[in-house]
């Protein structure tokens, strides 16, 4: 009840600590660059994890952006719903921010009107590959959850919305039929983890996502995500920074 009273306080007075959660390094640093954030050394982290946080204060908002590092075997981006529920747990209790976004990339169905560089806000978030048909646990594994809504953010900043899809795997065939049923109009491998752990600690969060490859397209969906990596992330850069723009000054409620 404490957490869910402090939630509803927010609501009332300007947002002032923001947590923006990534799963990539080349999707932090266009946003770390563009709102002039530092690495954070002295690190809120427990000893020995690969979890980085960049932090400054951008107008009268104190801004965090953590994602998950580089694996410490593999030596690459720790993708996946693992490592971004850990971080985003850690991140929370120790921030206790007003709000969380998670901002990243995203797969996108041309069937539902997604196209390469567009901006989405995510209306709903769901799993994809965590099927349990046993009544009621299936719709645990499923996890729909809506995002916080901001249609004042929405109407100001004209971006498309759709709901979110998401699974351990970048790409696999077997999934689009519980994709389908969940009326997705974007994939990604860490935003329903984000919503749970958001959704059980009572912090509001919203979801950007930039579309980097059509699933539903022509192209091998690897050649055309790592075509357009670059260019999306420095897209979704642009975009975070506008929605922080619109939220400095304003409370939960004006959103």
């Amino acid at each position: 009840m404490e957490k869910i009273a402090m939630v509803s306080e927010t609501k009332k007075h300007p947002i002032s600590t923001i947590l923006i959660v990534v799963a990539m390094q080349t999707e932090a640093l266009p946003v770390v660059n563009k709102l002039q954030l530092k690495e954070e050394l002295n690190s809120m982290f427990p000893k020995g994890v690969p979890w980085v946080r960049y932090h400054g204060t951008y107008k009268e908002l104190d801004i965090s952006i953590v994602w998950p590092g580089k694996d410490t075997v593999l030596g690459v981006d720790s993708v996946g719903t693992i490592p971004a529920s850990l971080v985003t747990y850690v991140s929370i209790q120790a921030l206790q921010p007003d709000l969380v976004i998670n901002a990243g990339t995203a797969g996108g169905f041309k069937a539902k009107g997604a196209t390469v560089g567009d901006t989405f806000l995510v209306s709903h978030v769901a799993f994809r590959d965590r099927r349990i048909p046993i009544p009621v646990f299936d719709l645990y594994g499923i996890g729909l959850r809506q995002a916080f809504s901001t249609p004042n953010l929405l109407r100001t900043l004209n971006l498309k919305v759709g709901k979110l899809s998401t699974g351990d795997s970048f790409e696999a065939p077997q999934e689009k039929a519980s994709i389908s049923e969940n009326d997705a109009t974007l994939e990604d491998m860490e935003g329903a983890a984000v919503a749970y752990v958001a959704d059980v600690l009572k912090v509001p969060a919203v979801f950007i996502k930039a579309v980097t490859n059509i699933v539903d397209g022509d192209k091998p969906t690897i050649v055309e995500y790592m075509q357009n990596l670059a260019a999306v992330t420095a897209a979704l850069g642009l975009a975070v920074a506008e929605v922080v723009d619109f939220i400095n000054g304003k409370c939960l409620s004006e959103l």
